[in-house]
């Protein structure tokens, strides 16, 4: 999993209110367990057309999408049926954060594990977004996760929150696994000094 410590990126306005994991990818897709290649099926109803052409009107097809690593979504994100591949395919595409004034639960806990940024604003930030890209579409804003801080292109910058051991996880680019085998040594430690009890 990659690291996420500070970078700044342009953004991707997708700006519709309670997209589901459905819509991000829909259950055709679901049949993979290999997180590569997913990215060419987000969104897929919304970006092809029945032929499998895409659509030009797609924000996603568009050229302001290439190389974009954030995601500026409407409110209540990712609601809908838990799938992971939901994040996978965002990460996969090149996302590394969505922004929204709320996300899904348990989207938002997926996402977390799979190293993408879920980023609650308030309304007034979010609109405040809007009217950057308005004035350029190119705009690029800059995320701290270690100060959880969002920063516009004219430094106005807003915090954001998320849980703790999610963030050092991010910031470490490991997941709740990788977190238990940096305490290997500690975990090896106890058991020497611990004897099992063993009841009969």
């Amino acid at each position: 999993m990659e690291k996420i410590t500070t970078f700044t990126s342009r953004m991707v306005p997708l700006l519709v209110n309670d997209i589901d994991t459905d819509q991000l990818i829909p259950a055709r897709f679901l049949k993979v367990t290999d997180k590569k290649g997913l990215g060419a099926n987000l969104f897929s109803d919304w970006r092809y057309n029945s032929d499998g052409s895409p659509k030009e009107d797609f924000i996603l097809n568009q050229p302001d999408a290439k190389d974009a690593g954030i995601l500026l979504a409407g409110d209540n994100f990712g609601c809908g049926s838990s799938r992971e591949h939901a994040p996978w395919a965002l990460t996969d595409f090149g996302f590394k954060a969505v922004i929204s004034t709320s996300f899904a639960d348990i989207f938002k806990n997926n996402s977390l594990k799979n190293g993408l940024l879920p980023i609650v604003v308030s309304p007034q930030a979010h609109s405040e977004l809007q009217a950057v890209l308005k004035e350029d579409s190119a705009a690029k804003v800059t995320i701290d996760l270690a100060s959880q801080t969002l920063t516009l292109p004219g430094g106005v910058s807003y915090t954001f929150p998320i849980d703790g051991f999610a963030k050092t996880c991010l910031l470490q680019g490991i997941d709740e696994l990788g977190y238990l085998l940096t305490l290997e040594d500690r975990i090896a430690a106890y058991e020497k000094d611990h004897n099992a009890v063993i009841i009969i």
